[in-house]
């Protein structure tokens, strides 16, 4: 997704991939990436990334949380945040991290829901009725970040796939809601693309 939009190779730079969960992006950062860093806070998912990464020379993988980055000042050209950590308001450690850790004409990515379009979206609205999209897109805009709206669709294999994920990202009673009134095995979805440049 990064690179189609190619506002930022990660070709030879040094790639922080923040939140990194089980490392899945991991290996693909690392085809090009002259390095590549994984920080993920929970212990179990540092414990797999590290599995999934053991063959690969130019990937490490630091348990740690984005407000306090177990990374030198200045050490990293290009920041990938999928879902995790940054959801507005709140966030502004891990921000002040960023400032931190990234060099001087990096780019930093964080990519979230975009509650007020799509069917996710209104799933997404009914199980975090707390969240402001109003007020997240003032508090990115105001401190410098572009947005780039994002359409993409999940599309699952079997119904009992759907569901598990369904149930992992909502509310218990939302869940089965959605799930009651929701037919066939795909949902369109709507994502913010964050990006500044640092």
């Amino acid at each position: 997704m990064l690179a189609r939009l190619g506002r930022a190779g990660w070709t030879g730079r040094t790639v922080l991939d923040l939140g990194c969960g089980t490392g899945f992006h991991l290996p693909r950062f690392a085809e090009d990436a002259g390095s590549v860093l994984g920080v993920e806070p929970h212990p179990d998912l540092v414990v797999i990334a590290r599995r999934r990464t053991r063959r690969l020379r130019n990937v490490a993988v630091h348990q740690g949380t984005a407000q306090a980055l177990p990374l030198p000042d200045r050490s990293v050209d290009v920041v990938h945040a999928r879902w995790a950590y940054f959801f507005g308001p709140g966030c502004e450690p891990g921000l002040a991290e960023l400032e931190r850790v990234v060099r001087r004409g990096g780019t930093a990515f964080v990519i979230d829901n975009d509650p007020t379009r799509s069917t996710f979206g209104g799933w997404f609205r009914r199980g975090y009725p707390e969240v402001d999209p109003v007020a997240v897109e003032r508090f990115w805009s105001a401190r410098g970040w572009r947005r780039t709206p994002l359409d993409v669709r999940w599309s699952f294999s079997s119904r009992e796939d759907l569901a598990a994920v369904v149930r992992i990202e909502l509310p218990a009673p939302v869940a089965e809601a959605v799930l009651a009134e929701h037919a066939g095995t795909e949902v369109d979805y709507a994502v913010n693309l964050w990006s500044r440049e640092f």
